[in-house]
């Protein structure tokens, strides 16, 4: 049986609680990863990004179809491939039209443990002229990264 349906957050329901502290109604963007292994990437924002698990839901055979992470204050969800999906998981090239951004003063450690995980530095961190340092990696799992931090407002 192909499942279609993703269930959701309690951070995307119409209000709840989170450190004692009543959200209401709220609105935002998400971003969600394809992945051929979405067990190794999860494990992979896990001990790199120190990403904790929200939730996970398993199709039968224990692939996942649906987990939420929050890294800092920002919410990523991630699932398998599924062939009911056009979605695809991304090529292990580079070449994601799609970076995700993770702001994070250290810069540099993040990438050093991403990189001891299997992450492919695409560009190293360097102070840039607007006032953040920046590398650029690729995870084992293809997505693109660019680890950031302000370090100077110009």
């Amino acid at each position: 049986m192909v499942c279609a349906w993703v269930v959701l957050p309690a951070c995307l329901l119409q209000s709840y609680n989170f450190l004692g502290i009543k959200i209401v109604k709220p609105k935002m963007i998400i971003p969600m990863l394809v992945c051929r292994d979405a067990d190794a990437e999860l494990e992979f924002c896990v001990q790199a990004f120190g990403a904790v698990e929200l939730s996970r839901r398993t199709a039968e055979g224990g692939k996942i179809i649906h987990a939420t992470l929050m890294i800092h204050q920002s919410l990523i969800m991630l699932h398998n491939e599924s062939p009911h999906l056009a979605s695809k998981a991304p090529q292990p090239d580079g070449s994601s039209s799609v970076v995700t951004y993770l702001y994070d003063e250290n810069v540099d450690e993040i990438i050093s443990k991403a990189t001891a995980l299997g992450a492919k530095i695409l560009m190293p961190a360097e102070d840039q002229f607007w006032g953040d340092r920046v590398g650029r990696i690729i995870d084992p799992a293809g997505h693109v990264w660019n680890i950031a931090a302000r370090i100077d407002d110009v």
